[in-house]
This record gives C-alpha cells, sequence and structure tokens, in this order.
C-alpha cells in the first residue's frame, strides 16, 4: 500500500546517505525511483543529491512553482522503466502546495513518497513543508544522530565563521558542516540564553 513517509533529523544525521541507499535498492531490483533535490541547494551541484560519504545520484531539481504531481504523471507516461517510488531530499525546502501534491502522488497515482528532511530551522521555528509533513504523512521515521554531549540531537544550531551561535538571518541558508551543527535541545536552549538583545 503505498504511503507518504517523512524521514526526518537534525542536520547530519546521514538523510540523504539514507535516500540514496533505498534509490539504490530499487535500481538493483530494476526498478526506478524518481528524485527529486531543491534547486537552491548547490552544495554539490544543482540537480545533484551528494551525501557527507561520497554518495551521489543526479536528480530533478524543483523550485517555489514546481509541481510534482504533474511531473511524475508526466513521467509515468513517457517512462520505459517501471516507476516504483519518489523520493525528496531536503523536503523541508517544499511548500505546503508541494506537500499537497504529495499526497496526490500517493492517494491517485498508488506511488509511495519517501521525504527526507528537517523539523526546524536555525531558530527552532518549523519548516512549512515539515509542518505538513508532520501533519499529513501516513509514517513519520526520526533519523537519529548525537550532540556533542551525547544526548540525542533534535535541534539544528547555525553558526559563524568562528564557532559562535547566529541569530539573524534568513530562515533558507544553504551551508554544510561549516553553517550547522546539531545539538540536543539541552544545549541549544543555553546557546539561546546567550543570544544579545
Amino acid at each position: 500500500m503505498a504511503k507518504l513517509r517523512f524521514y526526518y533529523s537534525a542536520m547530519n544525521a546521514g538523510k540523504s546517505t539514507i535516500l540514496l541507499q533505498a534509490a539504490f535498492n530499487y535500481q538493483e531490483r530494476g526498478m526506478t525511483a524518481l528524485l527529486f533535490t531543491p534547486e537552491i541547494d548547490n552544495r554539490s551541484q544543482v540537480g545533484v543529491i551528494a551525501s557527507r560519504i561520497g554518495l551521489s545520484a543526479n536528480a530533478t531539481p524543483f523550485g517555489p512553482t514546481f509541481n510534482f504531481l504533474t511531473h511524475v504523471k508526466e513521467q509515468l507516461q513517457n517512462n520505459t522503466h517501471q516507476i516504483c517510488c519518489v523520493m525528496i531530499d531536503e523536503a523541508h525546502f517544499m511548500t505546503k502546495e508541494h506537500v499537497k501534491q504529495l499526497t496526490q502522488i500517493v492517494d491517485e497515482l498508488r506511488l509511495p513518497v519517501l521525504a527526507y528532511g528537517l523539523r526546524s530551522d536555525f531558530l527552532g521555528e518549523p519548516f512549512e513543508a515539515s509542518r505538513y509533513l508532520l501533519a499529513w504523512a501516513e509514517e513519520l521515521i526520526e533519523i537519529k544522530t548525537i550532540c556533542h554531549c551525547g544526548s540525542k540531537a533534535t535541534m539544528n544550531q547555525r553558526i559563524d565563521s568562528h564557532g559562535n551561535a547566529v541569530w539573524e538571518g534568513e530562515q533558507v541558508e544553504i551551508g554544510g558542516n561549516e553553517r550547522y551543527i546539531s545539538l540536543c535541545r539541552k544545549h541549544f536552549f543555553k546557546n539561546q540564553a546567550k543570544r544579545p538583545e
């Protein structure tokens, strides 16, 4: 039975690695997974899902006006391979409308959709897409990582070039280990208590 699954975690938990492994499992069995990544994520290059351990795969880039439902329908009509799954990396960069389109892919096209992303931003505020993935997905799967103290990390802290917490800026700022660290809630709020007025 097709379902919408939201795999969520803090930064650097291996979401992209898990997505790429799942896509490879489909490929190994002669099935096709449609892969998507946000066009604003240019850390590797636009249209490529890349993990920190060196795995990568081409993906269709999406932006704010992209229509997942229309695109998947077109691929089903034109593809000679059996499309079995839809996978989205950095799913928190989607919009509410995108998440609705994913539910339609599941409900109307009967394809499973696996979305991988963050729940919250560097201020502890939820991303728009994550709110709706948490509300509308049939399955919520946490991918765990740890804080420097050894506790489970659930928060994402943006840092500057000196490792200091950053508390201002746009919600979306692309970056990796040089811009973000994963923290437990206790250490995230300890940093927030030091926030200048």
